[in-house]
């Protein structure tokens, strides 16, 4: 394991089995300015990511000991920090599986480490949405049983708490604060992601599409998130 300790720059943790594969990207990341922890199989991601509560991880689909997809299972049951998984094969159920435990993005195999630090760089850009919230207090917004407190970034359905990933909670934020406006893909990735962010903006859909089986909606008669053809996706009544 390989740590460079600084008190600059966010955290990352690296899980990556091919060692000289994960150190290029870690000297890559170290150049930005951030501060890289290395790891090579999924047990002692997990326990690292527990230790060092990284901004952000690297984390590859195909590991030892545990898969990348357990690993982020894991993972999500004690962070929110953005996971970026890596996958060998441009395999479109690599990717749905990856994103349905809780990874924000992905990036296929073989890849540019500059390419890959950019898109760390866009996902810690992100802001805390909530965070941009004045001091005055903002009501909770109600669609019908679904309610969303925007500062305490809490979801509750019919009075039960719902457990949202960082996206899904900025995706049903962007929705609820213009509840009558339809979003592109575009749209939303400029607003949850980034205007630099680049890749297939159908990740959009596949967020959507846990954000609304958490919610307990029907894709196909949905309550909270409405699909809009040919456009995107708009808030429900409820």
């Amino acid at each position: 394991m390989t740590t460079t300790d600084s008190s600059e720059g966010a955290r990352i943790l690296v899980v990556e089995d091919e060692t000289d594969l994960a150190r290029m990207v870690g000297a890559y990341l170290e150049r930005a300015g951030y501060a890289v922890e290395l790891v090579h199989d999924g047990v002692e991601a997990v326990a690292s990511a527990r230790a060092v509560t990284p901004d952000a991880m690297v984390l590859d689909l195909g590991l030892p000991r545990l898969d990348g997809i357990e690993v982020c299972r894991q993972v999500r049951t004690f962070s929110d920090c953005y996971i970026l998984m890596l996958t060998a094969r441009d395999d479109e159920v690599d990717k749905l599986v990856g994103l349905s435990v809780g990874a924000d993005d992905y990036i296929t195999k073989p890849f540019s480490p500059r390419e890959l630090v950019a898109r760390v760089q866009v996902v810690l850009r992100r802001p805390r949405r909530a965070a941009a919230v004045s001091g005055d207090h903002t009501p909770l917004r109600r669609f019908g049983d679904l309610s969303v407190d925007v500062e305490a970034r809490q979801v509750q359905v019919a009075g039960r708490p719902v457990g949202l990933t960082r996206t899904e909670f900025d995706i049903l934020e962007v929705l609820t604060d213009r509840p009558r406006l339809a979003y592109s893909r575009r749209q939303l990735i400029d607003e949850v992601w980034d205007p630099g962010w680049v890749g297939d903006e159908h990740i959009v859909d596949v967020h959507v599409a846990h954000l609304r089986r958490k919610l307990g909606d029907d894709s196909s008669r949905p309550r909270y998130v409405d699909t809009v053809r040919g456009v995107g996706y708009r808030m429900g009544t409820g």
